[in-house]
């Protein structure tokens, strides 16, 4: 018995609808991950590129395809070296997909959350500035490296002992890595983001920044206000009290943490 796509003149067998489909959904998911980005404009204007190009062979303008031929590999190349952070957060994106974060076997940070909101409780009440990073998928040995190595289990006295004014380790990050700190004094890359409030310090952009570049999740105290924050996927929630950070923490280990409105006061 004949199939009945091509039976219906379709010229298509089992086989090709599958195929079909899976580029259509391969190409929804690129879509989707990038559409945030300052990639996604360029993208558009690369299909523009990419169309005008077989218009121009399809009307024979020997001269403009040739032209059009020899630009798009260098667009090509352009676009990954000028989006490249773009491109990374987009894969770190894709790794916060729960059927992929399950397969790449990520830490559980459940155990961490009572001393890290203890402390940060104890932070915002004394208002001493404080900095703590929560490596989830995407590895962060480079920030780590750029701090004072510890591997140590991660306490509420250990903690603070960090951030104590008097410290030396008490500027700067803590990493912590699967339940234990890697390091401190950490150096992460601070936000640039044109729409971030001015009112913003180092702090907070420091760790709107390294929750850009991977999918981390940053806990900040200002250190003049005593107002606990949470950045998670280049976004700030601010002015949270100890019992909300410890559902955000929770939750955004569940899903995508929502898109919101960066304002506040600085760190």
């Amino acid at each position: 018995m004949e199939n009945p796509l091509v039976l219906a003149g379709l010229g298509l067998d089992w086989l090709a609808l599958a195929d079909i489909l899976v580029v259509a959904v391969v190409l929804y998911a690129f879509l989707n991950l990038i559409k945030d980005t300052r990639a996604f404009p360029m993208l558009l204007a690369g299909l523009a590129l990419l169309g005008l190009y077989y218009g121009t062979r399809s009307a024979r303008l020997e001269t403009m395809r040739w032209l059009l031929a020899n630009l798009l590999p260098y667009f090509i190349f352009a676009l990954i070296v000028i989006y490249a952070g773009e491109i990374r957060r987009a894969l770190a994106r894709l790794g916060r997909v729960p059927f992929v974060a399950r397969a790449l076997g990520g830490p559980d940070l459940s155990d961490s959350y009572d001393d890290i909101v203890l402390a940060v409780g104890h932070f915002s009440q004394q208002r001493i500035g404080a900095l703590i990073v929560l490596e989830r998928e995407i590895a962060l040995t480079t920030y780590i490296e750029s701090g004072i190595a510890l591997d140590s289990m991660l306490t509420y006295d250990l903690l603070v002992s960090i951030f104590h004014p008097g410290s030396p380790l008490h500027d700067g990050a803590v990493i912590v890595r699967k339940n234990r700190i890697a390091a401190a004094a950490c150096f992460l890359p601070l936000s640039l983001n044109p729409l971030l409030s001015t009112q913003l310090g180092t702090r907070h952009r420091a760790a709107i920044g390294v929750t850009e570049e991977s999918d981390a999740v940053a806990a900040v105290v200002s250190e003049q206000t005593g107002a606990i924050g949470l950045m998670s996927a280049g976004t700030v929630e601010l002015n949270l009290t100890p019992e909300q950070l410890r559902d955000r923490l929770r939750r955004v280990r569940r899903q995508r943490a929502p898109r919101l409105p960066v304002s506040g006061r600085t760190s």
